[in-house]
């Protein structure tokens, strides 16, 4: 099958791409592995300065990375043209600190000296989702590079465009042919990959079945992996939380991409005392949203990335709603060409629906009353995923003990759960495991080297 690019806006055909065969798939491998090893010889220095170049060259052509990544996947293009400076960001973080992170260790010990060297793994196998295109991209293969691996991505199906403009980017920048690698292949081919021994590593973001199925493929060939999967974040609201900064940021966090992300709040978990009051804001704010041409800069909504997404998520929808949850706004597909569903909310879910047991990936916040701040902390923890949690509160002390029980791989207090280049980023549970960024994201894929010396 091959690769398409479909506007999403439009439903029109922009262009398709064979799929490899898997000779072509081999042949490149290879190549990606000799270009390694010559790359795990360069220095640090070498290394950062491609990636600062890519930095300025990502910021030189906002336009033509944020126009490709609206017509592929139909994200808002002032959303898009974020991502791409986002991209940027973390280039130059790890240009400038990953020498620093890859610095060996000293440890004291019955040696005359000994310490932990961090040396290059070799080849990462990276199988990236469509939703964030380039971000989620270069925050795997910017520690990646740094550290002295080479970096074979397998993206989406749907954005060959991008996949191929971040290849090109990195090649201009100066990168070796080879290190940095598109592959057009089929998602039956990553089994394939994986088991090469021209991998030793993989990364991945995407869906709970995938990850389960790259696990798998990873641990019959012990290759080292890092899976980022789906969630359905709590945005737990306690009864001082300040309503008007909570609402704001309860749209912005379940609204952004179109609610297509895995950090997005998905469950708005409330507690008696100010439920009605949160509920009545937050239909205010959401039925505002502006939905329209995502190339046009005050449109807030754009399509869903796919047909069948919308179709999914409609189901959820009209699920849930047989199943007790009531329809506050919205709850259908808006009439007009293109995949757009309409911003949507969902009061009183409960553990009879769907929506309470699935993530809903797209334009749909679901609202859980709870029946005390103790209530709240379980029905947060009742759900497989744990990636992100955020709790609203004026009482940031005891926010900070309730985050200490929130099976999460993060909690943000009184903020929006977003990733940063500086602090880790990876979940628990279903969610998955490792982490990408800081320090820790590029540790996963070194060798932590022992080297013990006598006196």
């Amino acid at each position: 099958m091959p690769y398409s690019s479909l506007n999403p806006t439009t439903n029109q055909l922009i262009q398709t791409y064979p799929s490899w065969d898997d000779h072509h798939l081999q042949q490149a491998l290879e190549k990606a592995h000799g270009a390694q090893k010559a790359w795990a010889q360069t220095s640090f220095a070498r290394r950062a300065a491609v990636l600062r170049d890519t930095a300025i060259r990502l910021r030189a052509h906002p336009d033509r990375y944020s126009t490709l990544i609206t017509l592929e996947m139909g994200k808002p293009l002032r959303e898009a043209r974020d991502e791409v400076e986002k991209c940027a960001v973390v280039c130059d973080y790890y240009a400038q600190h990953g020498e620093d992170f890859l610095r060996a260790d000293a440890v004291e010990s019955d040696a005359g000296k000994s310490y932990v060297g961090y040396y290059p793994l070799g080849v990462v196998l990276a199988v990236m989702p469509w939703n964030f295109p380039f971000w989620q991209v270069f925050r795997a293969a910017a520690p990646a590079l740094m550290a002295g691996n080479a970096l074979v991505l397998k993206h989406a199906a749907n954005v060959p465009q991008c996949a191929l403009a971040i290849e090109a980017v990195f090649r201009d920048s100066g990168l070796a042919e080879g290190l940095f690698t598109t592959l057009m292949i089929e998602v039956g081919q990553v089994a394939d990959a994986i088991a090469s021994p021209h991998v030793h590593a993989v990364t991945l973001t995407g869906s709970e079945a995938a990850g389960r199925k790259v696990a798998a493929s990873a641990g019959e060939n012990l290759k080292k992996c890092v899976l980022e999967l789906g969630g359905s974040d709590p945005f737990i609201v306690l009864h001082d939380a300040d309503l008007e900064l909570a609402t704001d940021m309860a749209v912005a966090s379940r609204f952004l991409n179109c609610g297509q992300s895995c950090i997005a709040a998905k469950r708005f978990i409330v507690v008696p005392q100010i439920a009605d009051e949160f509920l009545r804001r937050f239909k205010v704010k959401v039925e505002a949203l502006r939905i329209g041409d995502p190339m046009d800069d005050a449109t807030q909504i754009g399509p869903l990335a796919r047909p069948d997404l919308r179709a999914t998520l409609h189901q959820q929808v009209s699920d849930s709603i047989a199943q007790g949850a009531l329809a506050v706004t919205g709850c259908g597909a808006v009439e007009r060409e293109g995949f757009f569903y309409q911003p949507s909310i969902l009061d009183r879910v409960t553990d009879k629906a769907r929506a309470w047991h699935e993530e809903l990936f797209g334009p749909v916040a679901i609202v859980i009353r709870a029946a005390s701040e103790e209530d709240a902390l379980r029905i947060a923890n009742e759900t497989r995923f744990g990636l992100g949690s955020s709790i609203w509160s004026q009482d940031t002390a005891r926010a900070e003990q309730l985050a200490a029980h929130i099976q999460a791989g993060c909690t943000f207090i009184n903020g929006m759960v977003k990733s940063d280049p500086r602090l880790p980023f990876g979940g628990v549970k279903a969610s998955g495991y490792g982490r990408e960024l800081s320090r820790l994201g590029i540790h996963e894929f070194v060798n932590a080297k022992t080297v013990w010396i006598r006196n």
